[in-house]
C-alpha cells in the first residue's frame, strides 16, 4: 500500500468522513421526507435545526457530546423564540445581535465545545432574523428547529451506541499517522539533499499536529470512563497501545545528534542513506498499523525490520573496521536507538493481540490526571471581563463586527439574503488575527472558485436527478472537511447552496451575485475588525509561551537529575512532567508559526525565536535521551557539576520571563568532600558526563537566545 492509498484509508475510515456522512444525512433527511409529504419548509426548518446542532457535535467522551447538544437545543429554541420577537423592528433586532454576539462569544472561557454552542446559537438567529413570523407562528417554527435538532442528536448518540469504539480508534489511528509522519521528517536529517534548518522547521510544525493528535486521544480515551474500566478488552486495549504511541513518540524525540556533524563525517559512506531508509520504513510499518486499527481489521507485520537492521549493522561494522579506533561510535549509537525503536513498533502491534487486555486495571486515577478539566461556573466570566482577557477582547471585538455587519446588512444589501453578510463577518472573525487573515482568502477564493463550479454544474448537467446527486456528494465533502481544510468546505459548499437554490426555482445567477458581494463585505468587515479592534499580536503572548516551554524543560531536567541520582520518584509524575514538555513547546511552536502570517510590521525577532524553539527541542530530545537509557546509581562529581549548571542556567532564563521563579531542589547534587580524590571515570560515565555538558551548553545557548529576544 502506498502513500497515497494510505492517506485514502485513513480519509473514507476516518473521523471527518463518517461525520460529514452523519451530518449529510442528518440534514437532508428532514427536508426530503417532508417534501414528499408536500411539507417543504416544516422540513427545512427541521433541517436548519439539524444544522445548528451538528456544530456543537465535536469529537470527544460521548457524556460531553451528550450534553454539548442538549444545551444547543436549549439554546436554539430559546434564541429562536427571541429572534422572531426582535424581528419586528429593526432597532430591538440589532440590540439582540450586539448583545447575543457577546454573550455567546464569552462562552469560549469553557473551552472549545461550549465556543460550539454559542456559535450554534449565533446561526439560529442569523437564518431566523430575516423569516417573516407571526405570534401565532412563531412557537410552532422554533418547536420545528428544536426537533430538527433533537433528530441530529438522536441519530448521534444511536451511531455511538451501535459502535461505541469507533471514535476512540479513529483518534488513535489518526495520532499513530501523525507520529509516523513525524518519524518520515526525522529520517529526512540523514538525507544529504535536504536543508537541515528547513527540516528542523518541518519537524517543529508537526510536533503541533502530534500534539493536537495526542490531546484527541486523550479526550476520547481518558475521560471517557465507559473504555478505561470497561471489563471487555477492546478499550483497554485502546488505552495500551496509546500508552505505547506516546512512549514510541518520547523515543523518536530523544534520537538526536549533530546532523551536520553526521553528514560530513559519513555522507560519502553511503550509510546515512540506508539509515534514512531504515527509518522512513517504520514509519510506513507504523503507517499500516494505524490504518488497520482505523478499519478495525487485523493486521500481521509485513517490514523485514530486523532483517534490515542487520544488513545496516553489517555496513557500520565494515565502516568501523576501515576507520579509526571509535570511528564509528555515533553509527553504533544510531543502530541501537534503531533496534529500540523497531521493538516499540512492535509494542504497538500488540493491539492487535487479545492477551493484551488487563494491563489497565488499577490505571483510572492515574489516568485522570492526564487530561484537563473545565469548572462551569459563573467565576468563570467574571474573571473574564477584563480587557486582559483575550477572550473578553475578541467578545467585544465579536460585537462591534456583528454590528456593523448587522448595519450593512440592511443598508447595503437589502432582500432574502442579506443575513449572508452577517453570517460571514461572524465566522470569519477568529480571536487571532493570523487565522482570520487566513480564513478570510480561504473564504473569498472558496467562494469564487465554487461558485464557478456551480455554474458549470448547473450550465452543463440539466438532468434534475444528476444535479441533486452533485449536490449530496458536494455537501458530505464539505462537511467532511469542515475540521481540516476550510478552503475545500467552502469550494463545495458554495455549488451546493447554488444548485439548491435552482433546484427550489430561485435564478442562480441572482444567487452568486449575492453571495459574492456577502461574502467580500463580510469578510472586509471581519478582516478590518481583527486588524483595527485591540489585536493581541501574537508576538505579545510569545513570552508566555517561551516561559511555559522553559518551566516545563527545567522540570523535565530535574527529572533526569533524580533519575541519574537514584532519587525516588513516580513513573506518572516523570509522564505528566513529559506531556507538559510536548505540549508547551508544540503552543510555542503553533505561536511562531501564527506569528510568521502576520503582518512584518507586528513580528518580533523572527530568527531568534525560532533558534529558541530549535534549542528547546534539543535541549528535550537530549534529556529524553539520557532519561531513557540511564540506570539508577550514583552520579559521579563530574557529572553533577554540568547538570546544576544547566539547571541553573534554565533557571536565569526562566526568571528574566517570570522574576516569581523559584530555584529547583538540587542538595542532592552538592559535592561532598569525603567523594574525593575519585576513582577514574568509567567509559559509560565519560560519555554520560559529555551530554550533560552538551545540555549545559544547550541551556547557556537558551539563555543567550531568550535575551536577544527580549533585547
Amino acid at each position: 500500500m502506498n502513500e497515497q492509498t494510505r492517506k485514502i484509508h485513513y480519509f473514507f475510515f476516518g473521523q471527518d468522513f463518517s461525520d460529514g456522512l452523519r451530518i449529510t444525512f442528518a440534514i437532508l433527511l428532514p427536508a426530503l421526507v417532508f417534501a414528499q409529504l408536500g411539507q417543504f419548509e416544516t422540513g427545512l426548518t427541521m433541517s436548519i435545526g439539524a444544522v445548528c446542532i451538528s456544530i456543537t457535535d465535536l469529537p470527544g467522551p460521548i457524556a460531553h457530546k451528550r450534553n454539548g447538544m442538549l444545551y444547543g437545543n436549549l439554546c436554539i429554541f430559546l434564541v429562536a423564540i427571541l429572534t422572531g420577537l426582535a424581528q419586528h423592528s429593526n432597532w430591538l433586532l440589532g440590540v439582540q445581535v450586539a448583545v447575543l454576539s457577546f454573550v455567546f462569544t464569552m462562552l469560549l472561557v469553557y473551552g472549545a465545545r461550549a465556543g460550539a454552542l454559542g456559535s450554534a446559537a449565533l446561526l439560529i438567529m442569523i437564518l431566523r432574523m430575516d423569516t417573516p413570523l407571526t405570534l401565532a407562528q412563531l412557537v410552532p417554527d422554533s418547536a420545528l428547529a428544536l426537533a430538527g435538532g433533537v433528530w441530529y442528536m438522536v441519530l448521534s448518540l444511536l451511531l455511538h451506541q451501535v459502535r461505541p469504539h469507533r471514535a476512540a480508534r479513529q483518534a488513535l489511528a489518526q495520532c499513530i499517522h501523525a507520529v509516523a509522519q513525524f518519524l518520515t521528517i526525522k529520517a529526512e536529517f540523514y538525507s544529504l539533499e535536504t536543508n537541515l534548518e528547513a527540516d528542523y522547521r518541518h519537524l517543529i510544525a508537526q510536533q503541533v499536529i502530534v500534539s493536537e493528535k495526542q490531546d484527541a486521544v486523550r479526550e476520547v480515551l481518558f475521560k471517557s470512563r465507559q473504555l478505561v474500566n470497561e471489563s471487555t478488552n477492546r478499550g483497554q486495549r485502546l488505552v495500551v497501545t496509546f500508552i505505547d504511541v506516546v512512549d514510541l513518540y518520547e523515543h523518536i524525540t530523544a534520537t538526536y545528534y549533530d546532523y551536520a556533524a553526521l553528514r560530513t563525517q559519513f555522507g560519502h559512506t553511503g550509510v546515512l542513506a540506508d539509515i534514512a531508509r531504515l527509518i522512513r520504513h517504520m514509519a510506513v510499518e507504523l503507517d499500516h498499523i494505524g490504518v488497520a486499527i482505523q478499519a478495525n481489521r487485523p493486521y500481521t507485520s509485513r517490514a523485514n525490520l530486523k532483517a534490515q537492521l542487520e544488513a545496516l549493522k553489517t555496513r557500520i561494522d565494515a565502516i568501523g573496521e576501515q576507520g579509526a579506533a571509535g570511528h564509528s561510535l555515533v553509527l553504533k549509537k544510531i543502530l541501537v536507538n534503531l533496534r529500540n525503536l523497531t521493538q516499540r513498533v512492535n509494542d504497538i502491534l500488540h493491539y492487535f493481540d487479545e492477551a493484551t487486555a488487563g494491563q489497565t486495571k488499577g490505571r483510572e486515577l492515574e489516568i485522570a490526571r492526564f487530561v484537563s478539566h473545565k469548572e462551569f461556573d459563573l467565576k468563570s466570566i467574571r474573571d473574564n471581563l477584563t480587557f486582559s482577557s483575550s477572550v473578553f477582547r475578541h467578545a467585544i471585538r465579536m460585537m462591534l463586527a456583528c454590528s456593523v455587519g448587522f448595519l450593512a446588512a440592511k443598508l447595503l444589501v437589502p432582500g432574502y439574503h442579506s443575513y449572508w453578510i452577517l453570517m460571514t463577518t461572524t465566522y470569519m472573525l477568529k480571536p487571532g488575527f493570523s487565522l482570520t487573515k487566513e480564513r478570510n482568502y480561504q473564504r473569498i477564493l472558496g467562494t469564487l472558485v465554487g461558485g464557478i463550479i456551480g455554474v458549470l454544474i448547473l450550465v452543463l448537467l440539466r438532468d434534475t436527478t444528476v444535479q441533486i446527486v452533485c449536490m449530496v456528494v458536494l455537501m458530505v465533502i464539505s462537511y467532511s472537511f469542515q475540521r481540516t481544510n476550510y478552503i475545500v468546505t467552502v469550494t463545495c459548499l458554495t455549488p451546493f447552496i447554488l444548485i439548491m437554490f435552482s433546484l427550489m426555482g430561485v435564478g442562480y445567477l441572482a444567487v452568486i451575485e449575492e453571495r459574492i458581494l456577502a461574502t467580500l463585505i463580510g469578510c472586509a468587515i471581519a478582516f478590518s475588525a481583527g486588524y483595527l479592534l485591540f489585536p493581541k499580536w501574537e508576538s505579545e503572548q510569545l513570552e508566555d509561551f517561551m516561559r511555559d516551554v522553559l518551566r516545563a524543560n527545567s522540570k523535565y531536567l530535574h527529572k533526569l537529575a533524580e533519575s541519574l541520582a537514584g532519587v525516588a520518584f513516580r513513573q506518572t509524575d516523570y509522564k505528566l512532567v513529559r506531556k507538559e514538555v510536548y505540549v508547551s513547546s508544540a503552543n510555542l511552536s503553533a505561536a511562531f508559526q501564527r506569528m510568521l502570517s502576520e503582518p512584518k510590521s507586528k513580528q518580533r525577532s523572527s530568527s531568534e525565536v525560532h533558534e529558541f524553539v530549535v534549542l528547546n527541542h534539543i535541549l528535550a530530545s537530549n534529556i529524553a535521551s539520557i532519561t531513557s537509557a540511564a540506570a539508577r546509581q550514583p552520579l559521579a562529581p563530574a557529572t553533577r557539576k554540568p547538570l546544576r549548571l544547566a539547571l541553573a542556567a534554565l533557571t536565569r532564563s526562566l526568571k528574566k520571563l517570570d522574576a516569581s521563579a523559584t530555584e529547583p531542589a538540587t542538595e542532592f547534587l552538592a559535592v561532598e568532600a569525603e567523594a574525593l580524590p575519585k576513582p577514574a571515570p568509567t567509559p559509560d560515565e565519560n560519555m554520560l558526563r559529555e551530554q550533560l555538558e552538551f545540555i549545559q551548553k544547550v541551556s547557556s545557548d537558551i539563555g543567550k537566545a531568550t535575551d536577544a529576544i527580549l533585547a
